[in-house]
C-alpha cells in the first residue's frame, strides 16, 4: 500500500491524478480464514485491525451483507467522549478516545478527528448533582473532565440561550478533550489498513448461517458458498440478535431506530459539541457548516433506517428554546440507524454458549466513540479466548448475575 502523504499528491498532481491504486482490495473468498468478522462497520473493521497488529492474525475475512460502513458507522452524529460513570464505561472509552487520538497517524488515513470540546448540559438541579458526582469518579478514574458555571458555558457557546423559562442552564459537564471524527473516514481507514495486512473484505455478502460442530464454530453459510474458520466474531450491532439465532442463543438487547438530521449549511455558530440530555437533544457542526442534530431512540422496537415527523417535532421543540438562533433553519435532510440495546445501556464484549464464537454487540446511542477501544477489546478476547482488562466485565451473563453496568441510570443518557 502506498502511503498518503503530501508529496504523493505532488506527484499524483502530474499525471492528473490517474495513478492512485484502491484503498482497498475486492477479493472472492478463500475455503477458510484462521478468524471471521461478521459486520464491516466501524467495529468490525476494528476488531480486525487489531487482530493483524497486536496479535499476528492476518488470515482474515470481513464480511459485510451490504457496504462498508453502510450500517450504523454512517448513520450517527460523530461524538467522541469518554466522561462516563461507570469504571468499566470510563475504562473503556478513555481507551478509544486516546486512540483516536493518534488514529490519523496509526492508519497513514485522515479521519479528520476534532477535539472541539464536548458539554453536556445541566439543566434541572438532579443533573447539577448528578454530574458532580460524575466529576469526582472521572478524577478517580484518570479521565479528564470538569464542571463550569452557566457564565462560562455562555463563554464557549455564545448562540445559547442559558435563561430560558423552562430549561435554564445551571451549569455543564466539560471534557475538553472530546469532540467528533469523520464516521465514513474512520471505517476507511481502517479497511485500508485491513486490506494491506491481507485481509480480505468481503462485500455484499450475507451470512445465512452459522455451522457449528460438537458445539463448536466450524464455519458460516454465506450468499457466495459455505465459508470455514477457527474464530468468528459477530459484528454486526442492531442485527446482533438475527446471526446469534443462527448460532443457536439468544441475546439480551433489543433493536430499535436511533434517529439525526442536519440542518441546511450556515455559517460557523458553534465550535463545541453540546448535548442537552434533559430535552434530550445534542448539536454540532460539521466542517461543511451543516448543524448535525440528533435525539432519543424511538419508543418501540423496529429496524427503521429512515427518519419520522414526530421526531423532528420532539427533538428540535426543545433545542429551539435553548438554541433560538436555529428555529429559522430548513433541515436538509434526515435519516435512522438500528441501534441494538442491552438493559443497562453497556456493551456486550463476550463469549458465548459456542466454542470460538464471540460477540461484541449492545453499544446501542453510543457505538462510534466507542470503536477503536471496542475493536482492541474484542481482538484481545478472540485472540487469546478470554477477556483482557477492557472487555472482563462486559460479558452476557452479567444479567443472570445481577451484576449490571447501568449507565443509563448513571448518566440518564447513554449517548
Amino acid at each position: 500500500m502506498k502511503r498518503y502523504s503530501v508529496f504523493a499528491i505532488a506527484r499524483q498532481a502530474m499525471s492528473y491524478h490517474q495513478g492512485w491504486e484502491r484503498a482497498w482490495r475486492a477479493p472472492e473468498p478463500k475455503k477458510e480464514y484462521d478468524a471471521i468478522i461478521i459486520g464491516a462497520g466501524g467495529h468490525g473493521l476494528a476488531t480486525a485491525y487489531y487482530l493483524g497488529k497486536n496479535h499476528g492474525i492476518k488470515n482474515v475475512a470481513i464480511i459485510e451483507k451490504g457496504w462498508l460502513g453502510g450500517g450504523n458507522t454512517g448513520r450517527n452524529t460523530t461524538i467522541i467522549r469518554s466522561n462516563y460513570l461507570q469504571d468499566p464505561s470510563a475504562a473503556i472509552y478513555d481507551k478509544a478516545l486516546s486512540l483516536y487520538e493518534t488514529l490519523s497517524q496509526d492508519l497513514n488515513y485522515n479521519v479528520m478527528f476534532s477535539p472541539r470540546g464536548l458539554l453536556m448540559l445541566a439543566q434541572t438541579h438532579h443533573e447539577v448533582r448528578g454530574y458532580l458526582r460524575t466529576v469526582h469518579a472521572n478524577q478517580l478514574q484518570g479521565v479528564s473532565t470538569e464542571w463550569i458555571s452557566p457564565a462560562k458555558v455562555k463563554e464557549l457557546v455564545p448562540i445559547m440561550n442559558i435563561d430560558g423559562p423552562r430549561y435554564p442552564v445551571l451549569g455543564a459537564l466539560y471534557q475538553k478533550r472530546g469532540g467528533t471524527a469523520r464516521h465514513d473516514a474512520v471505517a476507511w481507514g481502517y479497511a485500508r489498513a485491513c486490506s494491506d495486512m491481507g485481509m480480505d473484505i468481503i462485500q455484499q455478502t450475507e451470512v445465512t448461517g452459522v455451522r457449528t460442530e460438537g458445539g463448536v464454530v466450524r464455519g458460516v453459510e454465506t450468499t457466495k458458498g459455505y465459508i470455514g474458520c477457527k474464530k468468528l466474531g459477530i459484528v454486526v450491532a442492531g442485527h446482533s440478535g438475527q446471526v446469534a439465532d443462527m448460532a443457536g442463543f439468544r441475546l439480551p438487547l433489543e433493536a430499535v431506530a436511533l434517529q439525526a438530521l442536519v440542518s441546511e449549511p450556515i455559517k460557523p455558530t458553534i465550535d463545541v459539541v453540546v448535548m442537552a440530555n434533559t430535552v434530550h437533544g445534542y448539536m454540532s457542526q460539521s466542517d461543511k457548516g451543516e448543524l448535525v442534530i440528533g435525539g432519543g431512540t424511538d419508543s418501540f422496537n423496529n429496524y427503521t433506517q429512515r427518519g419520522s415527523f414526530h421526531h423532528i417535532e420532539e427533538t428540535l421543540r426543545a433545542l429551539i428554546e435553548t438554541f433560538p438562533i436555529i428555529s429559522r433553519l430548513k433541515m436538509l435532510r434526515q435519516w435512522g440507524g438500528i441501534v441494538d440495546m442491552t438493559g443497562d445501556r453497556s456493551p456486550l464484549i463476550s463469549k458465548t454458549p459456542v466454542g470460538n464464537c464471540f460477540i461484541n454487540c449492545g453499544w446501542g446511542t453510543g457505538g462510534f466513540k466507542a470503536i477503536p477501544g471496542s475493536g482492541w477489546a474484542m481482538a484481545e478476547l478472540m485472540a487469546k479466548g478470554e477477556p483482557g482488562p477492557l472487555a472482563a466485565d462486559f460479558n452476557m451473563w452479567r444479567f443472570r448475575e445481577g451484576q449490571f453496568i447501568d449507565e443509563s441510570v448513571a448518566a440518564g443518557v447513554a449517548h
